[in-house]
């Protein structure tokens, strides 16, 4: 079998507020588990540093994060795009500077290219960024004029960056420890630099150059031909402030970094919420079942098993905790049934015991022959009854494993109850009984256990044949309705004491006449219920009485119905 309803969870209502606790003698909840209300009283949030879940939960949602900011911090593509752009400016500034200067030459006749001359004023006029300079070389590469930015604004527009700083300074460290270093970077003199370039300016080309300086920082030059109806009379060289692309750099990366420490931060902080409302729900079920688990039996706890109700929760650990209360509230009743067996099986062990015992010392005193034949008789009697008893006993006790084991296939109902009835027809006739058959002509297939299920139709259709004398009459029919099919078999015998009609289907419950006291154990109806709940079905007694007939009238017969899914 697949499911079987005395294994399968129980449907549990969810008490908000409380620690709803599984167990018969529940008060309120603070009668928990001392152990259990220890554990959450030292729990905190640090606590959840001891809980492997938890730390999982952190670290994963974290590492994206981590590697999302790695990932825009290694490849730099902001460094690219401000080295593009600002490349692109100065080459448009150094071009926009020499055009000045070619709008202000004179259309023909000499130009002043003296030191200090023309150039020099026109230079002194430039509004300069910051630590840039601008150096204009005449056509055999003398230096004209000069000039250079403030030198304190680098220092303005280079913001607090600790993080980048820190980040930096950790990554030339390392790179010192594993790497050969790097050879030292040119002196930034803007004449040197500007006469680099002055060969390609000349011959009409803006020409770029990027470097790095001595301290490390790099820097771009520039060099613009100065011309006059297509003659080159000059070059003006535009050399930037040494480290001003890092400065802008490390701003944008400082940015990067503030963003990622506040959303690492608050990734913290919600990792630790969201673990605290996982692993900490997760540890008092844990902690529950763990108590009473102690390998030492005197340290264990008195008791039942409380498992927490979580069953508020819409989600997989409210699922479990349902699960979980419903398994331990199986399992007790599983125990509690167990018990209640072992008790019922000693209390019908004992009456042939009793019997038996009684026969032999009366038989130790018998003097006659028909005494002594009649004792022999009694323990022949009592033996068999033992037997018998021990294979009912035996055969119900693994009725659970084997109706779990076994696999449930689709078979025909009707043509199961034809053999069956075919069968015990026979036997019913040799008592005078006659069985009467009513099935549909139309097959009835229905899914379950068949061996299973005609040891339930045998049992009933034996009874029935056994509370009946001769003349009597057993009906077996079967009716399909809806998603259901009712296998009924009534009789004609002496029917069920009305006190009776729940109890028939307890363990060693037997309402028989004198005549057949011993001859059956009490376990059959009890069994075939077991199977039929097993198969999602129900099973039940009534006697049966005219329509309008007083329900204190005799009754007609007896009926049992049983109810299958289709």
């Amino acid at each position: 079998m697949t499911a079987m309803p005395q294994i399968g969870l129980r449907e549990q209502r969810s008490t908000k507020g409380a620690e709803v606790l599984v167990s018969e003698d529940w008060v309120s909840p603070e009668a928990a588990d001392p152990a259990l209300r220890e554990t959450r009283g030292k729990r905190g949030v640090m606590a959840l540093k001891r809980s492997p879940l938890a730390r999982k939960i952190i670290i994963f949602n974290l590492l994206a994060l981590v590697v999302l900011v790695a990932g825009v911090l290694f490849l730099n593509p902001f460094r690219d795009s401000l080295v593009v752009q600002r490349e692109q400016g100065f080459v448009t500034e150094a071009q926009l500077i020499a055009d000045v200067f070619e709008a202000r030459l004179p259309d023909e006749g000499m130009v002043d290219m003296a030191p200090e001359g023309a150039f020099a004023r026109w230079v002194g006029n430039i509004s300069l960024s910051p630590g840039t300079s601008v150096v204009v070389l005449d056509s055999t590469g003398r230096v004209v004029a000069t000039a250079t930015g403030p030198a304190d604004g680098a220092a303005r527009d280079d913001q607090s960056t600790l993080i980048t700083g820190f980040l930096n300074a950790l990554w030339d460290s390392t790179s010192r420890l594993l790497t050969e270093p790097e050879g030292r970077g040119v002196s930034v003199d803007p004449e040197s630099l500007a006469r680099t370039l002055f060969a390609q300016a000349l011959a009409g080309e803006t020409a770029v150059n990027l470097g790095k300086g001595a301290s490390g920082g790099a820097f771009f030059s520039v060099a613009s031909p100065i011309e006059r109806a297509g003659e080159v009379l000059g070059v003006v060289a535009l050399i930037s402030a040494e480290g001003e692309i890092d400065a802008l750099v490390r701003n944008e990366r400082e940015q990067i970094l503030q963003m990622f420490v506040l959303a690492l931060l608050v990734s913290i902080g919600l990792s630790l919420v969201l673990a605290s409302t996982i692993a900490n729900p997760l540890s008092d079920l844990a902690a529950a079942a763990e108590i009473g688990q102690d390998g030492d039996a005197r340290k264990m706890q008195a008791g039942r098993i409380r498992i927490p109700d979580l069953a508020g929760r819409p989600d997989e650990i409210g699922r479990l905790s349902v699960a979980v209360r419903g398994m331990v509230a199986a399992l007790y009743d599983r125990i509690d049934a167990n018990e209640q067996f072992a008790a019922d099986v000693a209390h019908e062990i004992k009456n042939p015991l009793a019997s038996l015992r009684s026969a032999v010392a009366s038989l130790h005193v018998a003097k006659r022959d028909d005494q002594r034949t009649r004792l022999l008789e009694v323990i022949d009697h009592d033996v068999r009854r033992l037997d018998r008893l021990v294979s009912d006993i035996s055969n119900a006790s693994r009725l659970d494993s084997e109706l779990v084991k076994e696999q449930e296939e689709t078979f025909n109902l009707t043509k199961t109850l034809t053999n069956l009835c075919d069968y015990l027809g026979q036997q019913a006739g040799e008592k005078g009984v006659e069985l009467i058959t009513d099935f549909p002509v139309e097959p009835i297939v229905i899914s379950g256990l068949e061996a299973r299920l005609a040891q339930v139709f045998v049992n009933l259709i034996t009874n029935a044949v056994s509370f009946c004398e001769d003349g009597d009459a057993v009906r077996v029919w079967t009716r399909k309705r809806d998603d259901r099919v009712l296998v009924v078999v009534e009789d004609t015998g002496p029917g069920i004491p009305e006190q009776a009609l729940e109890k028939v289907f307890k363990r060693f419950y037997s309402e028989r006449p004198q005549g057949q006291f011993g001859n059956n154990s009490g376990l059959g109806l009890s069994i075939s219920k077991q199977i039929v709940e097993a198969h999602g079905g129900v099973i039940w007694a009534e006697n049966i009485r005219p329509t309008h007939a007083d329900a204190t009238s005799d009754p007609l017969g007896a009926r049992f119905i049983v109810g299958l899914p289709v």
